[in-house]
Parts: C-alpha cells; sequence; structure tokens
C-alpha cells in the first residue's frame, strides 16, 4: 500500500458502539500508509474492546483519562490537540455525537475536539432508527456547517438486525478518506525537481569532503510536493532515507553527479527547489591510494564545485527557481543578496549551528523571502514546515504564472 499518510499523525477516537472493533483495522490501515497513531477511547469504548488491543497494535499507551497525572500539568487534551495532523472518530456514537454538538467537554474526547485547531472527521455509526430520529440529523448538519468532515454513514444489515443507514463505513474507506484528505491538488500537474541531501568530495578512497546535511527536509519537501498533486523527481545525496511514496529518485554522491543529474531533469520541469547543501569546494586531484599519516602537516588544493542554480537558471528561464540558505549571521542580508544575486523567485534560510533546528534535527524553522515580501516560519516538526511551504510556494507559482500569461 502506498504511503499516503507518511510522515502524518492521527489521532483515532474510539466511542462506543458495536463498531468500535473495526477501530483496530483503521489504525492497522493508517499505519500501513506510513502514519503515527494515537488512540483515544471514551470510557464506553472500553466496554466493547479493550485499550490493551490498541496499545498493541500502535505501540503507544492509549489515552482514556481527561485528567492524567503523568502527564506534564495534566494537560493531556491541549498536548494531543497540538500532536495531531488529523483527528478520526470511529465509530461516533450517537450520543457522543450530540456531546459534541452541544460543546461539551465531559471526557478526553470531546475536550481535546474542542481544543484542536485541525480537520476532525466523524464515522457515524449507529442503528438506522437513531441515525433518522431529527436530533441526529440536526446533531449532524450543526457539526457539519462548523467544518466537522462526516465520513458516511453506509447501509446495510446492522447489528440489531435492521437493514438501513447506520452502519460505520469500512475500516479500507475511511483510511482512504484519511489520506485523501491531505492531497491538496495545489500542484496539480506540476512538475517539480529537487535536490537533497549533502555531496561528498573524494580526497582518496577512504576520506572525503562533506557537511552536516541530513537531506531530512528535502525529503519532507518531495513528499509534500507529492500530496499537493506534483510529479516530483528528487537528486539525492548520500543519505539514508526512505523515498516518499511518489517520487522518482536518483541517488548521487559529488558535486559533479548531483549537478549532471539535476541538469538531465530540468529540461522537464516547471518548478526548481535546490535544497541540498553542495559541498562548495573540490579536491583538485583525488589519491589513488590512502595518503598515510607520515607528515604533521597536509595541504589540499581545493577548487570550487559547479554552481549548479546558476546553471539550472541559464538553461530553463521559465522555472520557477527555489533556493535554500543556511546561515550563522546576517541571515537575512547574506539571503536577500542571494535572491538578487541569482535571480531567483524565492529563497528560503534558516540559522545552522542553534540548537532545535538546521542540520540534522527533526524541526526547523525558516525565513523566507521573494522580491516583493516575505514570510516567517516558526520553529516546527520538518515534515509540517516542508508543507507550510510547498503551500506558499504553489500560490506564488500560480501567481508568478498568471502574470505572464496576462501580459
Amino acid at each position: 500500500m502506498a504511503n499516503k499518510l507518511q510522515h502524518r499523525r492521527i489521532l483515532l477516537g474510539v466511542t462506543g458502539g458495536i463498531a468500535a472493533y473495526k477501530a483496530a483495522e483503521i489504525l492497522r490501515q493508517c499505519q500501513a500508509m506510513g502514519a503515527e497513531v494515537r488512540v483515544v477511547m471514551t470510557s464506553a469504548a472500553t466496554e466493547f474492546i479493550t485499550p490493551l488491543t490498541f496499545q498493541a497494535l500502535s505501540g503507544l499507551p492509549v489515552h482514556t483519562q481527561l485528567l492524567d497525572a503523568e502527564e506534564e500539568a495534566g494537560m493531556g487534551h491541549i498536548n494531543l490537540a497540538r500532536w495531531a495532523d488529523l483527528i478520526l472518530v470511529a465509530p461516533a456514537s450517537a450520543d457522543f455525537i450530540a456531546r459534541l454538538a452541544a460543546g461539551m467537554a465531559n471526557d478526553l474526547l470531546t475536550t481535546l475536539l474542542l481544543a484542536t485547531e485541525k480537520t476532525v472527521m466523524l464515522a457515524p455509526a449507529m442503528n438506522r432508527a437513531m441515525y433518522d430520529d431529527p436530533n441526529t440529523q440536526n446533531n449532524l448538519s450543526q457539526l457539519e456547517s462548523q467544518g466537522v468532515v462526516i465520513l458516511g454513514p453506509g447501509e446495510g444489515v446492522q447489528a440489531c438486525g435492521e437493514v438501513g443507514l447506520g452502519r460505520m463505513l469500512e475500516p479500507e474507506e475511511l483510511a482512504n478518506a484519511v489520506a485523501d484528505h491531505f492531497q491538496t491538488g495545489e500542484l496539480a500537474g506540476v512538475n517539480v525537481l529537487l535536490n537533497a541531501g549533502p555531496t561528498r568530495e573524494d580526497i582518496d578512497p577512504v576520506r572525503y569532503i562533506s557537511n552536516h546535511s541530513s537531506g531530512k527536509m528535502g525529503f519532507s519537501l518531495a513528499q509534500a510536493c507529492v500530496e499537493a498533486g506534483a510529479c516530483v523527481t528528487l537528486v539525492a545525496g548520500p543519505v539514508h532515507l526512505a523515498t516518499p511514496a511518489g517520487v522518482k529518485r536518483i541517488d548521487v554522491v559529488s558535486a559533479s553527479e548531483m549537478s549532471e543529474a539535476v541538469m538531465s531533469a530540468v529540461g522537464q520541469a516547471d518548478i526548481f527547489i535546490a535544497s541540498a547543501a553542495v559541498v562548495d569546494y573540490t579536491p583538485v586531484e583525488i589519491a589513488s591510494n590512502k595518503i598515510k599519516k607520515n607528515a604533521s602537516q597536509m595541504q589540499l588544493t581545493l577548487v570550487k564545485t559547479t554552481d549548479i542554480l546558476s546553471n539550472v537558471a541559464e538553461q530553463n528561464n521559465r522555472l520557477f527557481c527555489v533556493c535554500f540558505a543556511a546561515e550563522t549571521d546576517n541571515l537575512e542580508e547574506y539571503a536577500k543578496d542571494k535572491l538578487e544575486r541569482k535571480s531567483l523567485d524565492m529563497i528560503a534560510a534558516n540559522w545552522v549551528g542553534r540548537d532545535n533546528g538546521g542540520f540534522n534535527s527533526d524541526h526547523n524553522a525558516l525565513s523566507v523571502y521573494w522580491k516583493k515580501g516575505g514570510q516567517e516560519f516558526g520553529n516546527m516538526p520538518k515534515p509540517e514546515l516542508a508543507r507550510e511551504l510547498v503551500t506558499l510556494i504553489a500560490k506564488k507559482y500560480h501567481e508568478k504564472n498568471t502574470a505572464q500569461t496576462t501580459r
């Protein structure tokens, strides 16, 4: 199954009802698509299926209590609401739907739903008469008007033996609905070329020059571009990262190899995102044998590596070019100078050598600039930051294309 939910954090809410046993399969389906899943159960749900089942499947504790003494400051509902990218309640009972529509916060699940700013999906599951009742219909209509996504219900034989609307949708349908939610279509039909990771410049068969780039930001950007509907080619330096689903990956090692791969693919690209940390200098000569540590000093003669970005711009002037800049000082000054000097459409600059961001970190913050503006992105996980940046790139790309076609 394709990793449509790679790097996604899904909170699965389980309420009381016979369909609660199907929630275990929903968890497995989402995991198979690459998601990290955490489970919150109502008290009634634990009467139908045990928390231990979900803990065994997810490998994580199951949350059932509103006030958790083990949570820092006892604020479990706030932490969970912030953690999730999306919340799916399946099954959603008539009682739970009524409490949520009334704005009640009398258990953990209702409380965190009031505290979340992320998308909430409900999969109703109940007897057909309960579903048809005007109170239930009014509650569902009210929640839908507030932005809650209602999935189903389906129609068929119910646990009570009756036939009609009220069956929870099947786990595969619900997992696919969750995955489809993240496919934004912002770059539908657009060809995106990225490079990511470091390069290595050989000194001898044992040693090389490189940098601390992990490639995590570039790979997250590739994933976000796929979710936005783009056709993505990723030229990757020597990193040990899984290829995002739907991405064509080309592995390289040196700056010259990366340049060759990028230049071979750039003719088909509409957007180029230069997120790789290409080594700036490479040895003039590579020793054929290991250099022995005989002398107290050793001198290397280095020359500049190929300026991939400049060559890309020269070959394809219609490209929308986005570059990354890692800085230790004067971030805004250096970034804006590079933006102007290389005639880029956008530059994303970040600090390195600081805590909780930059190379080898799972988090980052960006200062993004373009000719007539800029935007700050605060510190957040790189997959989330990548999605925010791709949304901005898509917006500016379409603005540029619209301006060009109306001239």
